[in-house]
């Protein structure tokens, strides 16, 4: 057992003794995730008269550029609720083979940000494809830069060999992430962006998911939200 699990795991032995009136399920109280190196805990807020203050308590916002955003943000990407990243949170995220993407502009995100997620603005990934920006973000999330790519090789790729179909004439996604991104919620059309830039870098659609609800969803549920150090 690795001292990172013991870290998460103790905290949770000892809290066992003070239950939650708001729980975010029937079974579980909280979540725990680190975040910018320290341990955070992911639980709903207790107080049941609390109300959303500021920009999401509003219902209303000019669109565009706020448009409701569809449920599918692209072909083969899944979206999923709350629930989807806790899980992913508690497995892909603490085992290191997931990342969790706050797509906005870095203004947005030093207001506030959900737990264990890392900032990657949306615009990063319409950068042309040799910008160091770019591939620097890209092997964060584990994607490796190929060079010159023979004829052959590619043609026997492109059967599905070889692991062709994590591959592309740039990059070698065999070891990428499992992603979940993320932005202001469903009128935001960040997060989407992100997506389809990705989608057209070539990154699986299987590794991609979207949390549709992003902020706004989070904060109407009085989950726990960080402001970056």
């Amino acid at each position: 057992m690795t001292i990172r699990l013991l870290l998460l795991l103790l905290p949770m032995a000892l809290s066992n003794a003070h239950a939650l009136d708001v729980k975010l399920t029937p079974s579980r109280d909280f979540v725990e995730v680190i975040h910018q190196s320290k341990l955070i805990k992911i639980q709903r807020i207790q107080d049941q008269d609390h109300t959303l203050e500021g920009g999401f308590a509003k219902t209303s916002r000019k669109c565009p550029p706020f448009c409701i955003q569809p449920m599918q943000a692209a072909e083969g990407v899944k979206t999923i609720g709350q629930l989807e990243i806790f899980d992913f949170m508690e497995k892909e995220l603490l085992d290191e083979t997931g990342l969790i993407i706050d797509a906005r502009t870095p203004a947005w995100w030093k207001r506030g940000t959900i737990p264990g997620s890392i900032n990657i603005p949306f615009t990063v990934f319409a950068l042309d494809v040799d910008d160091p920006q770019l591939i620097d973000m890209m092997h964060i999330l584990g994607a490796k830069r190929r060079g010159e790519v023979g004829g052959f090789t590619r043609t026997i790729e492109s059967f599905g060999l070889m692991g062709g179909d994590q591959k592309n004439d740039e990059w070698d996604f065999t070891s990428a992430k499992k992603l979940v991104l993320w932005c202001n919620g469903m009128w935001c059309g960040q997060s989407p962006r992100a997506i389809k830039g990705l989608l057209e870098l070539g990154y699986p659609a299987d590794k991609i998911m979207y949390y549709r609800g992003g902020m706004q969803g989070w904060q109407s549920l009085g989950l726990t939200v960080v402001v970056p150090e």
